[in-house]
């Protein structure tokens, strides 16, 4: 079914003007960025006849209502080149895109930002500049729209995502986990047109590479379309056959950078770095421009905001059909992303039936049984794996595997592709319909760190379940222990790091994480088996302040262990050691969440973390733990890399031990 085309296609009689709609794009990129003195003109002007083709003839969007869930995504994944963006944007009539935006490219509390920001402008679907995100990102937007499709049918879900991608996005790692996975999967509805110009920062690209790219898009599963990027009509007539294809196409647009600058065109000179004044008055001349900087005429103007007029009849059109629709609440629901209660009342009764139990498993599988109670109340997430998914333990009973040709399920097989799998859950994510969770090693982490730090960036509900998290996973040796990790995402901004101690606390977890609509979570897990630690049972999620007193003593307190994950059990045993060996009272604080504890008021923390001495406990390197355990504190932990061991015998060679806790305890009270 195709809801797109006859409402959307302009008359190809309109290719005259197609070119005064293009050289508009053109004449606002080089001003803008003369005005900032700093941008990238080149990859606008050279995109600007696909860009204007695309935008002018298939693009099903209402500006009016940017955030319309059956519109085209749009994915400037060559995202320095933002000027193309911002200049359809104006010529489109976003309300928030006025030439005064377009003047004040690159300016501080402008829209016109650097790069294109999910949030900080209308109808910016993603966070792009990072290159090859874009790209990976639009994946999950494709296949997110095909499994909606799927649940609602096509009356409500009926739209492709479409990329501009440079030569850049494509020599980025990233990029070959993206397309390979989108060609696995035979993800139709995904369009790319690269920027084939040849040009990088430093010359012309043979300097670095020799690819054959679309051999590479073809042996990933793509089909391949290519073109004169600046013919339009064939530009057109490949868009044509990529929409009517059974599999992904890349559009491989040969175009020159820059052009219509007449001396610097097809040069890296108009890459990075204004035109300058008297080749700017050059190129007016070359493609026929007259009129004064940010100047469109109306004629031209008005061709554009026709455009966004037949996004508009689209849109209406679409929302005629949800209001008949048998599916319109449950669609509104799955794009209103809300928790249903039942989801909360399991979660809750599941807390209390392991504290009664006082079961002791690994928090892994703690997390595995947690989202059986999730999954079963909820039709919202969708989960996955890196090709981990009986390690990681994030697939669970009736959920279905997505697979090429049939989207109906609930779980996808990622591939030993970490960072393609992040940038495919913001998609998931930024697309709306589904609260996407994806599973591998903490350690590779490492991998997965672009897409993560966008999650943060872009405030993306995306939960990453990380398991094997620390020594304690024991024999697969320092390659795979995490050390520094912990401490590489505690620092990143709006990013919600748990490190539950037990059963209950994975499950409070889970709960702060899909309640937490703003900010990404990472769930950080053991291998190894930790008991059930909680002395009494609560109703209230006691993990939601980030720390909590598990622990008081029976007199005055002399000092304070702090612990996360599976050394909350190391600290008990610590306590334990002092009050018999030294007559020593001491309180554990359990502190799954750092972010959430920051958050907390000065009367809570101060609360929890005492006046005594105190010492914190952690299987991972001490950075940051020095806020919490003040001076005179200790710490106990990791300070190098680890070895390949059981776990029991790793955790007394590196003296993480409840006898080398006491000590250190011991230490900081007599110092006191």
């Amino acid at each position: 079914m195709n809801h797109q085309a006859p409402a959307m296609r302009a008359s190809a009689a309109s290719a005259a003007s197609e070119l005064d709609m293009a050289n508009a794009i053109r004449a606002l990129a080089m001003d803008a960025v003369q005005q900032a003195n700093s941008g990238h003109p080149g990859m606008p002007m050279g995109m600007a006849d696909a860009a204007a083709v695309l935008f002018n003839r298939f693009l099903k969007i209402d500006p009016s209502r940017p955030d319309w869930p059956d519109r085209d995504r749009f994915v400037l994944s060559a995202g320095h080149g933002s000027m193309l963006q911002y200049a359809l944007h104006f010529l489109l009539g976003y309300e928030d895109m006025p030439v005064e935006q377009l003047q004040r490219f690159r300016q501080l509390g402008s829209r016109t930002a650097g790069h294109p920001e999910y949030g900080h402008a209308l109808g910016i679907e993603t966070t792009t500049g990072p290159l090859g995100q874009g790209i990976a990102t639009a994946v999950g937007m494709a296949l997110a729209e095909r499994m909606l499709a799927t649940r609602f049918g096509e009356d409500l879900v009926d739209h492709h995502t479409y990329v501009i991608a440079g030569d850049g996005c494509l020599q980025e790692g990233l990029s070959h986990e993206a397309i390979d996975l989108a060609g696995h999967l035979g993800l139709a509805r995904l369009v790319v047109l690269w920027d084939d110009n040849r040009i990088s920062i430093d010359g012309p690209t043979s300097l670095s590479t020799s690819m054959d790219q679309p051999g590479r898009f073809r042996a990933a599963g793509w089909n391949v379309v290519a073109v004169d990027g600046h013919d339009t009509e064939a530009v057109s007539a490949a868009i044509g056959e990529a929409r009517a294809a059974d599999r992904p196409t890349l559009i491989a647009c040969r175009s020159i950078i820059g052009r219509g600058a007449p001396n610097l065109q097809g040069s890296e000179k108009t890459h990075g770095a204004p035109l300058g004044d008297t080749e700017i008055a050059a190129a007016r001349q070359n493609i026929g421009w007259p009129h004064p900087p940010f100047h469109v005429p109306g004629e031209i103007l008005g061709a554009w905001r026709a455009a966004a007029e037949r996004g508009k009849a689209a849109r209406r059109a679409w929302e005629r059909r949800r209001e008949s629709s048998p599916h319109r609440e449950a669609f509104d629901r799955a794009i209103a992303g809300e928790m249903p209660d039942a989801v909360l009342e399991g979660i809750r009764a599941f807390r209390k039936e392991h504290f009664d139990k006082a079961t002791k498993v690994a928090t892994r599988k703690a997390s595995e049984m947690a989202l059986a109670v999730i999954n079963a109340a909820t039709e919202l997430t969708v989960g996955g794996s890196a090709d981990l998914t009986h390690s990681n333990l994030t697939i669970t009973k009736g959920m279905g595997r997505i697979e090429r040709g049939g989207f109906a399920g609930r779980y996808i097989h990622y591939g030993i592709r970490e960072h393609g799998m992040a940038a495919a859950m913001n998609g998931i994510a930024l697309h709306g319909g589904f609260i996407p969770y994806g599973g591998t090693f903490l350690c590779f982490a490492d991998y997965a760190r672009g897409a993560m730090r966008l999650s943060a960036l872009m405030r993306q509900r995306v939960i990453y379940v990380m398991t094997h998290d620390s020594i304690g996973l024991g024999e697969d040796g320092p390659t795979h222990q995490p050390v520094e990790h912990l401490a590489m995402l505690r620092a990143t901004p709006n990013l919600n790091v748990f490190r539950p101690a037990d059963i209950v606390e994975t499950a409070e977890c889970w709960e702060l994480a899909l309640a937490a609509r703003n900010r990404p979570s990472v769930l950080v897990l053991s291998r190894q088996n930790l008991p059930m630690l909680r002395a009494m049972h609560s109703d209230l999620n006691r993990s939601a302040r980030g720390a909590y007193l598990m622990r008081e003593t029976a007199g005055a307190r002399d000092v304070t262990i702090i612990a996360t994950g599976s050394e909350v059990e190391i600290a008990h045993a610590a306590a334990d050691l002092l009050r018999s060996r030294d007559s020593i009272g001491a309180a554990v604080v359990s502190m799954p969440c750092w972010e959430l504890f920051e958050e907390q008021d000065e009367a809570y923390r101060n609360e929890v973390l005492g006046s005594a001495p105190r010492v914190a406990v952690e299987a991972a390197a001490r950075l940051g733990w020095d806020r919490w355990t003040g001076n005179p504190g200790a710490f106990v932990g990791m300070t190098g890399f680890g070895a390949s061991a059981p776990a029991a015998d790793l955790y007394r060679h590196f003296a993480i031990t409840a006898e080398a806790v006491a000590d250190a305890a011991l230490a900081v009270v007599r110092k006191d």
